[in-house]
C-alpha cells in the first residue's frame, strides 16, 4: 500500500522542534484516542484504494495529502498525551490497519464497513483539515496546463512535465466536449479556456488567491480513465 506507507512516514517525521523524547511508561489509550488511531487506519487504507483507480473508494474525497496530515496530528496528539514513542503509534495504527482488514475478509458487504467507518471519520478529518472547493472541469483544465507549463519551464520534458502534459490533454479533451453538448462552437470553447487560464495565471501571481487554494487532486479524479464496477480490496 503506497499511500498508506505516506501516511505512516508521515506521522514518523520527527518534528524540528520537539526531537523524539525518552519512552515513557505507557498509558492507556482513550476511547477518543483509539478512535482517532483507528481513523488514521481507514483513511490510510482508502487513500491507498484510491490511488489504484477503486471505484468504491474514488466515492470519497481524495485523501492522500488531507490523510497524510492527519496522521501527523494524531500521531502527535497521541505521543504528547501517552508518552508513547513514535514508533509505538506507528506500531498501533498498524494494528488498526490490520483490525480492519481482519473485520472485512469475515463479511459478505465488506464496503459497508468501510462506509461505516467513514461516516465516523469524514467529519473529525474535515473538522480539522477542511477540504479544498473544488474547481470546475474547465479550472481544472486550465490547472493542469499552467501546471505543465511551469514544471516544462523547469525540467523540460521530464517524466513529471510528460504526465502534466497528457493530463492537461485529458482535461482540455473533456471540457471541450462538455461545452460542445452545452451549444458551444470550437471557437467559443477556445476562449472560453483561454480565458479561465489567464484569469487563474493573473490569479496565481496575486497575494490575495490562488490556484492552491483548490482541489487539484479533484483535478487528477477527473481525469482518470472511468474504471470498472470493482469493490475495495482487502
Amino acid at each position: 500500500m503506497k499511500l498508506l506507507s505516506v501516511l505512516v512516514l508521515a506521522l514518523l517525521q520527527p518534528n524540528a522542534e520537539a526531537p523524539d523524547r525518552i519512552a515513557a511508561p505507557l498509558a492507556p489509550l482513550t476511547d477518543e484516542q483509539q478512535r482517532d488511531l483507528s481513523c488514521v487506519a481507514i483513511l490510510a487504507i482508502v487513500a491507498s484504494e484510491q490511488e489504484k483507480a477503486n471505484e468504491t473508494a474514488l466515492r470519497y474525497p481524495l485523501l492522500a495529502d488531507r490523510g497524510a496530515q492527519y496522521a501527523g496530528m494524531v500521531g502527535e496528539a497521541v505521543m504528547a498525551e501517552t508518552g508513547r514513542t513514535r514508533e509505538q503509534v506507528r506500531a498501533g495504527i498498524l494494528e488498526a490497519v490490520a483490525s480492519h482488514q481482519a473485520r472485512v475478509r469475515q463479511v459478505d458487504t465488506p464496503d459497508d464497513i468501510i462506509a461505516a467507518q467513514m461516516a465516523i471519520c469524514m467529519p473529525l478529518l474535515d473538522a480539522v483539515l477542511p477540504p479544498k472547493p473544488k474547481p470546475s472541469l474547465n479550472q481544472c483544465a486550465a490547472m493542469l496546463q499552467l501546471a505543465y507549463e511551469a514544471v516544462y519551464a523547469r525540467e523540460k520534458l521530464s517524466k513529471t512535465a510528460q504526465d502534466l502534459k497528457t493530463l492537461a490533454f485529458v482535461l482540455d479533451n473533456r471540457a471541450r466536449e462538455e461545452l460542445k453538448k452545452n451549444g458551444y462552437s470550437g471557437t467559443e470553447s477556445d476562449i472560453i479556456l483561454t480565458r479561465i487560464r489567464e484569469e487563474m495565471q493573473n490569479t496565481d501571481r496575486s497575494s490575495n488567491a490562488s490556484s492552491d487554494d483548490l482541489d487539484i487532486d479533484h483535478c487528477f479524479a477527473l481525469a482518470a480513465p472511468k474504471p470498472k464496477d470493482q469493490k475495495i480490496a482487502h
